[in-house]
């Protein structure tokens, strides 16, 4: 990895297999994720367990936080987490990297961060007398995109090609990022001085956006007298690879979806678009979105179905950050998210639920 100009604040850590008894058969991580065999729902509904409860060696007293992100990667989705600091959203992605035995990239978004130094750069190589690639942090499968506020519009939108297409464009050549590629990116709602907040285009590239919130007090006292988490988080190890990722990629499309739940679906994206509280509605993007991450939610449950409360549970972490609330000009964001979350609930609690 070369360093960056300027003051790069960058690390990257690769998450060192171990040998663990893997609850799955695992497939090599070359395989691609067409080729992947669909986990049953009784298999998903193992790994998730085995899942959860790694991660919440680390990350206490989750455990809807840690099922929704389970559910982004399932969905092959990319997730923000919004949240003060301190709360364990870089513990979420590091125990995620390490459970899944993926290879783990951390960039720390700084003012002075370029482009080049998150998606690498072709250097001149006087002994061939070529130029070649040197990659950069974002050719990892988990790439945790710490503060991304903190940097300028311009390297912020050369993670737009990342996250839509898994590839990015150096020196006009296209080149493909690994399967899976995942982002986790965060950033603080309450800090505004020297932040670029994300465009619309780029927050609806997030599947979901969720909070991690204070521990409850009998977890934060357990912490204080524990020491806290910071021994489970490294001996964590692995309890499913990338392979098996795929898989439950690969088994989320094939969850069924009957017709008045589709309907459910619509109903609820057409209400965001005829709201007074809202200047701007979900888009069809948004839809396919709320759709496939309920499908993921379902399946991490062991259905191959889904079912009406699957969609509404995710309605404020998958639509939320994707509207726009009438008049916000001069409400402050922590204000404005507070705002939106709530339209979207009253209109989920609207719409009705189909029996």
């Amino acid at each position: 990895m070369r360093g960056g100009r300027g003051s790069l604040a960058l690390s990257c850590q690769a998450v060192i297999p171990a040998d663990v008894s893997a609850p799955l058969k695992a497939l090599p991580r070359e395989i691609p994720a067409e080729e992947a065999q669909p986990l049953t729902p009784q298999e998903a509904l193992r790994l998730a367990r085995s899942l959860e409860a790694n991660v919440a060696r680390a990350l206490r007293g989750k455990a809807e936080v840690i099922e929704l992100a389970l559910a982004a990667l399932g969905a092959n989705g990319h997730l923000l987490l919004e949240d003060v600091p301190g709360v364990g959203k870089t513990t979420l992605a590091h125990a995620l990297a390490r459970s899944l035995d993926l290879s783990f990239a951390r960039i720390q978004f700084t003012s002075d961060l370029l482009p080049g130094d998150i998606t690498g750069v072709s250097v001149y190589e006087q002994r061939s007398g070529q130029f070649v690639f040197k990659s950069g942090p974002l050719f990892a499968n988990l790439v945790l995109a710490d503060e991304i506020n903190r940097t300028t519009p311009r390297t912020q939108s050369c993670l737009l090609e990342a996250m839509a297409e898994r590839q990015v464009t150096v020196d006009g050549t296209p080149r493909a990022l690994p399967s899976p590629f995942l982002v986790l990116a965060t950033q603080n709602p309450h800090e505004h001085s020297g932040t670029y907040p994300l465009p619309e285009s780029q927050l609806d590239r997030f599947l979901l956006r969720l909070s991690v919130g204070y521990p409850e007090a009998g977890v934060e006292r357990e912490l204080l007298l524990g020491g806290g988490t910071e021994e489970e988080l490294h001996d964590l190890r692995p309890v499913a690879t990338a392979g098996d990722l795929r898989r439950l990629q690969a088994a989320v499309s094939e969850v069924r979806v009957a017709d008045e739940v589709a309907d459910y679906v619509l109903a609820i994206v057409a209400a965001t678009r005829s709201s007074r509280f809202l200047s701007l509605g979900v888009s069809p993007r948004g839809a396919l979105s709320l759709m496939r991450a309920a499908q993921a939610r379902a399946l991490l449950r062991g259905r191959d179905y889904l079912e009406p409360d699957d969609v509404k549970a995710l309605c404020i972490p998958c639509l939320a950050h994707r509207v726009v609330l009438a008049g916000h000009g001069g409400i402050r964001p922590g204000l404005e998210r507070e705002a939106t979350e709530r339209a979207i609930r009253e209109i989920a609690e609207q719409v009705p639920v189909p029996v």
